[in-house]
């Protein structure tokens, strides 16, 4: 799968992904490979990356989540820098 988190000033990550788990309005949720074509608004909160090299996770400030076709698209407000 691949996975773009953009916010409004940069490219924050892209690359091949095994699982994602976003911080959803209603609750956390993992997006696989081949989930069902899903829009979601995100709260404040931790993406969970998970590739072939390891865990990744950032922090974000809310957003927006599109998975369509093994293409995820996370637009972000901000990525809190730790």
């Amino acid at each position: 799968m691949k996975l773009t988190i953009i916010t409004p000033d940069k490219l924050a990550y892209e690359g091949e992904v095994t699982a994602v788990t976003v911080p959803g309005s209603a609750g956390s949720f993992q997006i696989l490979k081949d989930h069902a074509p899903i829009v979601s608004t995100l709260e404040d909160g931790k993406v969970i990356i998970q590739g072939n090299e390891g865990q990744i996770i950032l922090v974000i400030k809310g957003g927006v989540v599109e998975a369509k076709e093994n293409n995820i698209t996370v637009l972000a407000e901000g990525i809190v820098e730790e």
